[in-house]
C-alpha cells in the first residue's frame, strides 16, 4: 500500500471540494446487525459521503470491529478509517486509523498512554496512522464521560483555539471538535470560526449535526470536514439517504 495513501486522499478531497463529509459508524453489534449497517453504508455512499469512520465511545470488541470493517468494505468503495475508542478498537482490514489523542482529557491514558500500547500493533499491521487532536466541547455526551474530558466551556472559543494551536505545533495533522455524539447542542459556530482562523490544519466538526443549515454554517465558519453519526442511524434507514444527499450537496456548494 502506498505510504500516506488515505491522508493524501483526504487532502486532495479538501483541495478539490473545499470540504469533506465523513460518516461515523458505531461498530457495537449489541444493538444492530451487520445487515443494518451495510444498508446504512449503501445509502450513505449513494448520498455522496467521502469516507467512513468506524468507532465511537461505546464498548465494542476487536472481533466485532473487524467484522463491521470487512462488511463495510464489501459495500462501499470509500475509505474506511478507524476512529478508535481504545487500544482494542483497531482492525487490520481498515484502510487507515486516526491516531487520536483526546488532548483535553484529565487522564493521561487518553492523551498518550493508550497510544503507546497501540502503536506497535499499527506497525505490525502496516496500518496507516493519521494523527488527530480530539477536543471535546461541553456538553460532551458519552465521549466526554468516557474520556474524562476537561471540557471546553461553550463560551470560551479562545481556550479551544489555544488547544488547537498547541496541537498543530506539536505536529498533529488534523483537529476534531466535538460536542459528543448525539449531543443536544453542537459545537458553537463562533468557536469553530475562531479555531479555523487560528490554525493552518484541517478542522473537523461533529456531534449533533442534523440539518443542512447546521452543516453549512460550520463550513462557512471554516470547518473542512463534517462528521455525522447519530443522524445516519436515525434518519438514513427511513429516507434511504435522501436528506443526507441534500446535506452533502449543500456543504459541497460552499467551496471557497
Amino acid at each position: 500500500m502506498p505510504k500516506n495513501r488515505i491522508w493524501n486522499y483526504l487532502q486532495e478531497k479538501i483541495n478539490t471540494d473545499g470540504v469533506l463529509h465523513m460518516s461515523l459508524i458505531d461498530p457495537d453489534l449489541t444493538f444492530q446487525t451487520l445487515n443494518s449497517i451495510k444498508q446504512i453504508v449503501k445509502f450513505t455512499t449513494d448520498a455522496g459521503t467521502d469516507a467512513f469512520m468506524i468507532g465511537g465511545s461505546t464498548i465494542a470488541d476487536q472481533i466485532s470491529i473487524d467484522k463491521v470493517v470487512v462488511a463495510i468494505k464489501k459495500t462501499t468503495d470509500r475509505p474506511v478509517i478507524i476512529f478508535p475508542g481504545n487500544v482494542n478498537a483497531f482492525s487490520k482490514s481498515a484502510d487507515a486509523t486516526f491516531f487520536m489523542s483526546l488532548i483535553n482529557s484529565n487522564n493521561l491514558y487518553w492523551v498518550i498512554r493508550s497510544h503507546v500500547l497501540g502503536a506497535p500493533t499499527l506497525k505490525l499491521w502496516d496500518l496507516e496512522p493519521i494523527s488527530l487532536a480530539y477536543i471535546i466541547i461541553a456538553p460532551g455526551a458519552t465521549a466526554g464521560f468516557i474520556g474524562e474530558a476537561h471540557m471546553i466551556p461553550r463560551n470560551k472559543p479562545k481556550i479551544c483555539a489555544a488547544y488547537a494551536l498547541a496541537a498543530q505545533y506539536i505536529g498533529y495533522k488534523m483537529i476534531y471538535l466535538e460536542a459528543g455524539s448525539g449531543a443536544n447542542e453542537t459545537v458553537p459556530v463562533d468557536m469553530v470560526k475562531v479555531v479555523a482562523n487560528f490554525v493552518d490544519i484541517p478542522v473537523f466538526v461533529g456531534g449533533g449535526i442534523n440539518t443542512k443549515e447546521q452543516a453549512v454554517e460550520f463550513v462557512k465558519a471554516g470547518a473542512q470536514l463534517i462528521v455525522q453519526g447519530t443522524y445516519l442511524e436515525k434518519v438514513v434507514p427511513k429516507d434511504k439517504g435522501a436528506g443526507l444527499a441534500e446535506i452533502i450537496q449543500a456543504i459541497k456548494s460552499q467551496k471557497r
